[in-house]
């Protein structure tokens, strides 16, 4: 997933509440729907902290102490 170049489709007109965004990846379309809960307490942005750390977290599991500088937690 290097370089690839990442864009959403946007329109001029407001979407239907439930529709999905269209993301392009590379040469590869993505439908995405979101789903936000009444009773959450998290804000998105804590939601993506979340995702984004417990990825990091796996890689560095998986990453067996090959690369300089990182060390497993």
């Amino acid at each position: 997933m290097g370089s690839e170049k990442i864009t959403e489709d946007t329109t001029t007109t407001a979407p239907a509440k439930d529709a999905p965004a269209l993301v392009k990846i590379g040469r590869t379309t993505y439908i995405v729907r979101v789903h936000f809960s009444k009773t959450s307490k998290e804000t998105m942005s804590g939601k993506i902290k979340h995702m984004l750390k417990n990825e990091i977290r796996q890689m560095r599991k998986n990453d067996n102490g090959n690369r300089p500088g990182f060390r497993n937690a």
